[in-house]
């Protein structure tokens, strides 16, 4: 008898672990089928809807929008752990680009999570413009919260889709960031958690109508191209052949004049 009770426990606490497990493991495939991030290039940002700044004030969207390009990066500021690494690799690929935030363009994190308050935006908006480091970051970086009809339409707008754990009680989801113009609409997507600088700088380029950069950019743009559905600049072979084809005409007449002028002089 002695030994037969611990044993039914052993049994029935084993049972009830695999049943967990079980149930779990038929959970978490549902839900990571329901998040994710959809493209909806060129379509429209609804700019007019309002959600709250770091000091708790009501502010629309198109305050941000206007004249320059936006970075724009959703998130939730308790995140355990992805969207630390999503804002950490934002802020290393900003940390090398020429354009200052603030200046040349505009960055708004959103939090998805209706619960987080604007004192946790603050919190986290001190953080990342102390690790940005650069003058005017926080005029130009803005962290945002809002209720769950503001949330849910940008979410939708975005294609950004999302989903809570009911075991964890954590939010799953993508990880990304989104270059929109200034007239708001949405120019690129870039996935994962790190962000090469010169494709965030392309991005920005373009989103603006090369209303920032410079001649060279204008040309290593010629070179390459956005594939949307990897997010990622790639080389395009063809401009490439036709510049390098332009540049050897060029030098090739370049020389032929020198050596002509040569010639005459002799």
């Amino acid at each position: 008898m002695r030994l037969f009770l611990p044993l039914a426990l052993c049994t029935m606490l084993s049972a009830l672990s695999q049943a967990h497990a079980q149930l779990g493991a038929s959970v978490q495939p549902e839900i990571l089928r329901e998040v994710g991030i959809d493209q909806r290039l060129n379509e429209q940002l609804p700019l007019d809807l309002v959600f709250r700044d770091e000091a708790g004030q009501s502010v629309a969207l198109q305050k941000y929008f206007g004249e320059k390009p936006v970075v724009l990066a959703l998130v939730y500021y308790e995140c355990p752990m992805l969207c630390t690494q999503v804002l950490n690799g934002l802020t290393e690929s900003l940390r090398p680009l020429a354009f200052n935030v603030g200046e040349q363009f505009e960055v708004v994190t959103v939090s998805f999570d209706p619960r987080e308050t604007p004192a946790l935006a603050a919190a986290k908006k001190k953080g990342y413009v102390e690790k940005y480091n650069r003058a005017g970051a926080s005029e130009g970086w803005h962290f945002l919260t809002g209720d769950s009809v503001a949330i849910r339409q940008l979410t939708e707008a975005v294609g950004f889709r999302y989903k809570l754990d009911p075991f964890t009680k954590q939010y799953a989801h993508a990880s990304g960031i989104i270059v929109a113009t200034p007239q708001g609409k949405l120019a690129r997507y870039f996935y994962g958690i790190e962000y090469p600088t010169r494709d965030l700088r392309f991005a920005l380029i373009e989103a603006s109508e090369n209303r920032i950069g410079n001649v060279v950019d204008q040309v290593l743009m010629y070179c390459f191209h956005y594939d949307p559905s990897t997010g990622k600049y790639s080389v395009a072979v063809i401009n490439v052949l036709r510049v390098t084809g332009i540049a050897t005409v060029l030098a090739l007449g370049t020389f032929m004049l020198v050596m002509l002028r040569r010639e005459r002089r002799q």
